[in-house]
């Protein structure tokens, strides 16, 4: 923590703001504590702090004001429209100052993400902390000042009047963000992230299922009372009509099983871990941080755990679960399972001898093998944090852009190149990777092959002939006609969001 007396250098004029309707300033939010949140929306240690800064500025929104500082690490993140529909998907109720060109994170001397910068009412630095998990020393720390300057009578206790995204733009789609989206012979399953549920249709729309009643929570029980929060990635199991979901918020893994139309919990706590040493223990009795996605062959679960940077493996029959692969650093590292380093693996898919790994923050394909030796290879990618684009070719000549979804058919791995907004592929073969679909312009528009434009695609699914695409910032899901390469935008009448549902009239 830094307490040394210097002040908090102004911020620059003609930024742009998000969250308000107007420019804010260090001089004009004296009398305010100001917390300074240094972050990008790739980020999961950023996104980690969130639901902490929420709890601050609610407790003390009398005295405390709280800035997200957006600097962005990819190009796609200096987009002002992404950055806004972050703030939607994260229900992100403060000031956003975007910081394109790291001007102020170079003014505070920022080294990492995320890291809060503490300001007191008089404009002075008055702490500095790094990573997250810092709730109860940034509290503690509030506390004194909140006590120091009411005895001075030196705070500002008006609150600042704010025009927040959500009351500007509010999501009223059908789908909110939605993560993954899972083919099976019953039909599809959607991760309807940004409204805590999943949805099961037809492959013609009809709504079968609506799974969780859209609340964010950690309730098990039938499809109506249960409670999921921001669920992502699904497999499925066909013999026994079991769908296994990665619960990313809730840091667990759930089982629904359709059969009996009931949910349970089958693996973590419900609270993240810090603990990213790998470890392994009874599942209900280890704590897991943001598990992504994840991928079932014969009686066991291989899950891409974000938060701490590896691959893991749950044993359903013993109901063990722990690290596979990964160090728990962040960086990419081939070498065997135990060596190994991802960063932020958020997309996982196999071909029963290899698991083939999104490595969002590498902008990499990795390859984890499954016999005994196994190691970990980078199929596609240049390897380094910092090292992103948009390039076809073979090997580390291929550039992606934050990379979140996979998914193996027939000797090809096929990409969802996030950032790029493009569909990719690898044949196994050869080892090259090209685009297959989309023009690399975020929109929304149906065609054929790189005609075609998404939004931050984020999951892929096959059965048949048939690719199908959860278009996260579209709030669609797309489905592709592998022959044609045609793209179509399914509609799912009757579906709604659940903050906008008229109830039937009886």
């Amino acid at each position: 923590m830094v307490v040394n007396r210097v002040r908090a250098p102004e911020f620059p004029q003609y930024f742009n703001w998000l969250n308000t309707d107007k420019s804010l300033s260090i001089k004009e939010l004296k009398g305010r504590i100001v917390v300074l949140d240094f972050w990008t929306y790739c980020c999961i240690n950023c996104l980690h702090i969130l639901p902490d800064l929420k709890y601050i500025e609610q407790k003390y929104k009398n005295s405390l004001t709280i800035i997200g500082v957006h600097s962005a690490k990819f190009d796609n993140e200096k987009e002002i429209d992404n950055i806004r529909q972050a703030i939607l998907r994260y229900d992100i109720e403060h000031p956003i100052l975007v910081d394109n060109d790291f001007k102020i994170w170079q003014d505070y001397a920022i080294r990492a993400y995320p890291t809060l910068i503490v300001i007191d009412p008089k404009g002075y630095i008055i702490g500095s902390f790094v990573g997250e998990g810092k709730r109860d020393i940034l509290e503690d720390l509030i506390k004194q000042v909140v006590e120091q300057n009411s005895k001075q009578e030196t705070l500002n206790f008006q609150e600042l009047n704010l025009t927040l995204e959500k009351l500007r733009s509010p999501i009223i789609t059908p789908l909110a963000f939605p993560g993954k989206v899972i083919a099976t012979n019953i039909g599809l399953f959607i991760a309807d992230t940004g409204h805590n549920r999943i949805i099961q249709t037809s492959f013609d729309g009809e709504v079968l299922n609506i799974i969780g009643n859209g609340k964010a929570g950690l309730i098990d029980g039938c499809f109506a009372e249960t409670q999921f929060s921001a669920p992502q990635g699904m497999t499925f199991d066909q013999k026994n009509k079991i769908l296994y979901i990665a619960d990313t918020n809730n840091h667990a893994i759930r089982q629904i099983d359709l059969i009996k139309q009931q949910v349970k919990t089958i693996s973590g706590t419900g609270k993240q871990s810090r603990n990213i040493r790998p470890h392994c223990g009874n599942a209900l009795e280890t704590s897991l941080n943001s598990p992504w996605d994840l991928v079932k062959v014969g009686e066991n679960l291989w899950i891409a755990i974000a938060g701490s940077h590896q691959v893991w493996k749950m044993d359903l029959d013993g109901n063990i679960i722990g690290t596979y692969a990964g160090t728990g650093a962040e960086a990419c590292y081939d070498s065997n399972i135990l060596e190994s380093v991802f960063a932020q693996p958020s997309g996982i898919t196999t071909n029963g001898c290899e698991l083939y790994v999104a490595d969002s923050e590498n902008s990499t394909i990795r390859a984890v093998g499954l016999k005994e030796s196994a190691r970990v290879r980078t199929v596609c990618g240049s390897g380094n944090l910092f090292a992103f684009g948009d390039r076809d070719g073979v090997g580390s000549d291929v550039l992606l852009q934050h990379c979140l979804g996979v998914e193996y058919a027939e000797g090809n791995v096929w990409i969802a190149d996030t950032y790029n907004h493009k569909i990719k592929c690898i044949n196994l073969s050869t080892g090259e990777c090209k685009t297959v679909l989309g023009s690399g312009e975020f929109g929304l528009k149906d065609g054929v092959g790189t005609n075609a434009q998404f939004s931050e695609p984020s999951g892929l699914s096959i059965l048949d002939s048939f690719l199908y695409i959860a278009d996260t910032n579209n709030h669609v899901i797309r489905q592709i006609d592998l022959s044609s390469l045609e793209v179509t935008t399914l509609n799912f009448p009757g579906l709604c969001s659940p903050d906008f549902c008229i109830p039937a009239v009886p």
